[in-house]
């Protein structure tokens, strides 16, 4: 077994732990645990045993010698600092893996030492352990999505016909209601959801490849057929790939992908969308619950939010942490997509610049799910100030419905015309936009003040808002 090497004088295990305290947003939370540095090398563990469990249930090596391989793959009985700084010198993490895990079997069952890592290769391993790491995590992340747009569903039902404004580019432009706000953001969710389902369902395979794809040792220890022969190739891997893949829980795979980085590009891909759109969801937030806004404020709870300066702060700290992952992983997942670029049958850093990457895109999108359902949880909606909000321009927010309804009447240049320097005329003097209109010239005679303060109401003008938080929520 590795033995463990001395670390730098005054520093232990402690200090060179990575405990999150850069990264608040997935400290402490399911994620950060299911992608640490021992859940990987269990997962990279968890892959000799399915493999040694599939060649046995081919005959390629006895079941006993397999049985006693999966009893001994457990990481409480490695040394993972050990394992790591022995990585230096191959430039992986398998090789002294599958010394240290030779080495534990031998001691368990001396005749079973021999079939770990039979015919395979490191990248088989630790690209299957990779595929397991992202399903579990996978897992947990889909979970809290899943939470989240239920507690969403709930808000946009609660606030279907709960006035607001609108804002485009800043500024407030149509009614609308914070129920269709609240489903947009549950979309966003869902489409996500959609996304990593369809990864972890289709696009997270086995890794079998051997030394450079031909799968040639796994073929070498092949059992040995009644007549002598070898089996057939094409037969005997295609039974192979198949127990592996059920003894794992993954995909099967049509060709090795030692070079061919499809997984890995698709599964950032979806990371990185799920992480943009729950940061739409953080900077909406953060938008709405600024003082002078005040249409929502986040769940509070004992020392949240606070500031180390100004006691009268409570910061918007959830969307905050959500918004700090999502400019983070499409950057990380970029890296990921750019180590589709791999030489050869295996690649020289390039393969060996993903597993960080991978790491840190699930371990961020993973923390930013779990607080996202946190805070769709407990936002707190103030209807009375998304009215206030609403009112603060005298209406000026249903120009665009009294043009259209003055447009047949008096063509559509001179109403646009006219309701500009209404709406001017009403900034300019704060009176309101139906007072203003009424002491226009030019109004067709239809138009009585009480029609235009019909006309005028924000109530009124919410366009199809209410229906299509019905259709959303069908959804």
């Amino acid at each position: 077994m590795i033995e463990s090497r001395t670390v730098a004088a005054g520093t232990g295990l402690a200090e060179l732990a990575d405990t999150g305290l850069l990264s608040p947003v997935r400290a402490g939370t399911p994620v950060e645990a299911a992608v640490g540095d021992r859940a990987w090398l269990q997962a990279m563990l968890d892959a000799e045993a399915a493999l040694a469990r599939a060649q046995a249930g081919l005959g390629t090596l006895p079941v006993e010698a397999a049985d006693a391989i999966t009893a001994a793959a457990r990481a409480d009985r490695l040394d993972l600092r050990a394992l790591a700084l022995a990585a230096r010198e191959t430039a992986n993490p398998v090789v002294g893996l599958v010394q240290a895990l030779t080495a534990v079997v031998a001691a368990d069952d001396p005749g079973a030492a021999e079939y770990v890592h039979r015919g395979s290769t490191s990248q088989d391993i630790f690209d299957t352990g990779a595929m397991l790491i992202a399903d579990r995590a996978l897992r947990i992340i889909r979970a809290d999505l899943a939470a989240a747009a239920d507690a969403l569903a709930g808000l946009a039902a609660r606030h279907r016909d709960t006035l607001a404004v609108s804002r485009t580019l800043s500024l407030h432009a149509v009614p609308t209601t914070f129920g269709l706000r609240a489903a947009g953001w549950r979309q966003l969710i869902l489409d996500a959801e959609i996304r990593l389902g369809r990864v972890q369902r289709e696009g997270l395979p086995v890794s079998l490849g051997g030394a450079a794809g031909t799968l040639a040792g796994y073929l070498e220890y092949a059992a040995i057929g009644a007549d002598g022969r070898r089996p057939e190739p094409g037969a005997y891997l295609d039974r192979l790939l198949d127990a592996f893949a059920v003894e794992t829980g993954l995909a099967r795979p049509v060709l090795p992908w030692h070079a061919l980085r499809t997984p890995m590009a698709d599964l950032a891909a979806a990371l990185a969308f799920t992480a943009g759109a729950l940061g739409k969801i953080a900077v909406d937030v953060q938008s709405l619950a600024r003082t002078e806004v005040g249409e929502v404020a986040e769940p509070g709870g004992a020392g949240r939010g606070g500031s180390s300066a100004m006691p009268h702060k409570r910061n918007p700290v959830l969307a905050t942490m959500i918004r700090s992952a999502a400019l983070q992983v499409p950057v990380i997942s970029a890296g990921l997509t750019q180590c589709l670029v791999s030489e050869d049958e295996r690649s020289a850093g390039a393969w060996h610049a993903e597993w960080q990457l991978l790491r840190e895109c699930l371990r961020l999108t993973g923390g930013a799910a779990h607080t996202v359902r946190e805070l769709a949880a407990g936002i707190e909606v103030r209807p009375e100030r998304m009215r206030h909000n609403l009112d603060l321009t005298g209406s000026q927010v249903v120009s665009e419905r009294i043009a259209a309804v003055l447009a047949p009447l008096l063509g559509k240049a001179a109403a646009k015309k006219l309701l500009t320097e209404a709406a001017s005329t009403a900034e300019r003097t704060g009176r309101h936009l139906s007072e203003v209109l009424e002491g226009l010239s030019g109004l067709p005679d239809g138009i009585t003040p009480a029609a235009l303060a019909a006309l005028c109401d924000p109530a009124g003008y919410t366009g199809a808002a209410t229906a299509l938080v019905d259709r959303a929520l069908r959804n």
